[in-house]
């Protein structure tokens, strides 16, 4: 697999840098020299991995799955930094070398490709949880994400940007491959496939499917108080300033996207989407 320049971004100061491609997806700049690496990282038995496309709704599922998996009470996780605790495999800090170390089990994020992700995985070694969002809504926030920060300096129309992530031109690639590549193995015995929405829709099922993926024994009393637990965490996730100009709201993508926009959007999906049977309600 080759890396290559990809075209300088559009966007100003995009990252202040160059995104490059590797095997023909563009990934941020801080990827680079990394992938061989990651594709032989070694996986142990008691891992648990958290994959998303980005702006998925990643740190609301750390915290569920952190709660599920750990017996872990809502408001000390409140008071955590949570993502000490589940570090991203490809980012440059705390790094591959001090990730490897880490005491079992091991809570491990990614935005990566299934493709991309450790050889070992794909092989059906430790567990994977992959949650996919209504791709409206995820434009939405990842507009409002790199706008929001210095080191992006969006300065772009919406418009643009979702141009942009409909031509597969973001960090991360596409979100259309992204996600089928895991619901082709949504049935992998290591693999979990949930969608976001389901934590507002139905998040007594999530968690019931969470606890079993995990191997976590309760009876339904203890599954009841866990929901509640959930229920809590994310209450205040959608109360802390962090989702402050509501990122994380169910139907976002109605309050910006005009009537043309959602008809090229939705023209665009049904090709790239193809014949797959990977839904998402897109009325919510």
């Amino acid at each position: 697999m080759a890396e290559s320049e990809a075209d300088t971004p559009s966007t100003p100061i995009e990252f202040e840098s160059k995104y490059f491609e590797f095997d023909g997806v563009r990934l941020p700049p801080f990827c680079r020299g990394k992938m061989e690496e990651i594709s032989n990282f070694s996986l142990r038995s008691s891992d648990i991995w958290i994959v998303t496309y980005p702006k998925s709704g990643t740190s609301l599922l750390q915290e569920v799955v952190y709660l599920v998996s750990q017996g872990a009470d809502p408001d000390e996780i409140g008071l955590m930094n949570i993502d000490e605790q589940l570090p991203v495999l490809e980012y440059p800090q705390p790094g591959l070398d001090i990730i490897q170390e880490l005491t079992s089990p091991r809570l491990i994020k990614s935005h990566l490709p299934y493709r991309f992700l450790p050889e070992a995985m794909h092989n059906g070694e430790a567990k994977v949880i992959y949650m996919a969002r209504n791709p409206k809504d995820l434009v939405v926030s990842y507009y409002q994400f790199h706008r929001s920060l210095r080191t992006m300096s969006y300065r772009g129309t919406f418009q643009e940007f979702c141009r942009r992530f409909m031509n597969d031109k973001l960090g991360y690639g596409s979100w259309f491959e992204h996600v089928q590549e895991f619901w082709e193995h949504r049935m992998d015995s290591n693999v979990l496939f949930l969608k976001y929405e389901d934590m507002y829709k139905d998040l007594g099922t999530l968690v019931e499917q969470l606890a079993r993926f995990l191997g976590v024994s309760c009876d339904k009393a203890q599954l009841e108080g866990m929901v509640e637990s959930c229920n809590q965490l994310i209450e205040q996730c959608c109360n802390s300033e962090a989702l402050s100009i509501c990122r994380g709201r169910v139907g976002l993508w109605k309050d910006i996207f005009t009537v043309s926009m959602n008809e090229k959007f939705d023209a665009v999906y049904r090709q790239k989407m193809g014949k797959s049977d990977l839904t998402f309600d897109f009325c919510l």
